[in-house]
């Protein structure tokens, strides 16, 4: 009973751990200080996506909007900066939400994973984490400041750290500059005007989707890009795209399929333009983007045949163990009980067949030996 009183006790405290655990508070995304900046306070933390964004957090939300977090730093001459880290559950959600708010005129930056400026606001995100940068005056160290900072950030760990592959087949041929759109959700398709409707996507399927823009001779075109998880599912949703077009009405959207991809171009350009932007785009069944090659210290041949001669030399200790303990037990037990187990006696009876005799003289009908 005292027994079973104890290890009760010892279940109950266990739970009690794991659980805490589980509900332990997520790890704080801006550091107090860096580069210079000194945090003002202490900062503002929230779970809820309309303090980040009022007019877009069912967006922020289909991109797996997690934390916001949000201070205001100072530097000794007196000037601010203004941060909001927003964490996401992934790399792929934090990347969506950053093509989400980067508009075309800004300026392309080497902060973080990738980084867009405009005037005083600088936009980057590194691993899950998406940053909000507005200075009150930039200078020459704003952004060596600022990849300090992006060196301080957390790291998204396993399978939350991996891009997606999707943006890697946009056509780089006539691409206007910062267009590129990654959609995870309804909501945000609809605020970026696609020309195919969320209903005929059907993100209910496992759907992914990039948008792009690109120059033609009539304008300006939009090439979609729509990933499924198989190539029949995306056979089935193209066949529905192309059925709610109206055969009356002139072409505006043109489309295909290469293997799970659909890609759809609609805009101001001419049918042989279409149909030139989508023969740019194919499938290729081998794509990996985190595929590990073990080209590391551990995984050499040295390492192999060091291996195999360690399993070698521990089966041959092993072998010497095994057999030492036998040859030990019979003694042991020949001591113990002599004559029981393994005796033999040392006379034994045996058929011998006489071959190296000579063979007998037969006299009177009897065999007689001959010496």
């Amino acid at each position: 009973m005292r027994l079973f009183k104890i290890t009760f006790v010892l279940s109950f405290v266990l739970a009690g751990h794991l659980h805490a655990d589980t509900h332990a508070p997520a790890a704080p995304l801006l550091p107090a200080q860096f580069g210079g900046w000194k945090i003002i306070g202490a900062a503002d933390t929230s779970g809820d996506p309309t303090v980040a964004d009022p007019a877009n957090a069912a967006v922020l939300k289909e991109y797996g909007f997690s934390d916001l977090e949000s201070a205001t730093y100072i530097r000794d001459n007196g000037r601010k900066l203004t941060l909001k880290a927003a964490r996401f559950a992934d790399t792929s959600g934090a990347y969506g939400a950053f093509t989400f708010y980067k508009t075309p005129p800004m300026l392309m930056e080497k902060i973080g994973d990738q980084a867009g400026s405009l005037n005083e606001r600088v936009l980057f995100y590194r691993g899950n984490i998406l940053i909000d940068a507005v200075f009150q005056q930039l200078s020459a160290m704003s952004a060596a400041e600022l990849r300090e900072l992006a060196s301080d950030l957390p790291i998204a760990t396993g399978s939350t750290q991996g891009l997606p592959g999707l943006p890697a087949y946009l056509p780089t041929q006539a691409y206007l500059k910062n267009s590129a759109k990654y959609v995870l959700g309804p909501l945000a398709l609809e605020k970026l005007g696609a020309p195919v409707p969320s209903q005929l996507v059907d993100f209910a399927t496992g759907a992914e989707i990039v948008l792009g823009k690109y120059a033609s001779s009539g304008g300006e075109a939009t090439l979609m890009l729509i990933s499924y998880p198989t190539p029949q599912i995306a056979g089935d949703r193209l066949r529905k795209i192309e059925a709610a077009q109206s055969p009356n009405a002139p072409a505006t959207v043109f489309s295909r399929r290469t293997g799970p991809l659909v890609v759809v171009v609609s805009g101001a350009l001419s049918p042989s333009e279409a149909k030139s932007l989508l023969a740019s785009v194919n499938y290729e069944a081998d794509v990996t983007w985190n595929e590990n090659t073990y080209f590391d210290k551990k995984n050499t041949m040295g390492n192999l045949v060091w291996n195999a001669l360690v399993l070698c030399g521990i089966l041959m200790a092993f072998a010497l163990v095994v057999g030492i303990a036998f040859g030990g037990l019979r003694v042991l037990v020949q001591r113990i009980i002599p004559e029981k187990v393994f005796h033999r006696e040392e006379q034994m009876d045996f058929i011998s067949l006489q071959l190296s005799e000579k063979p007998p003289e037969i006299r009177d009908g009897r065999p007689k030996f001959i010496n």
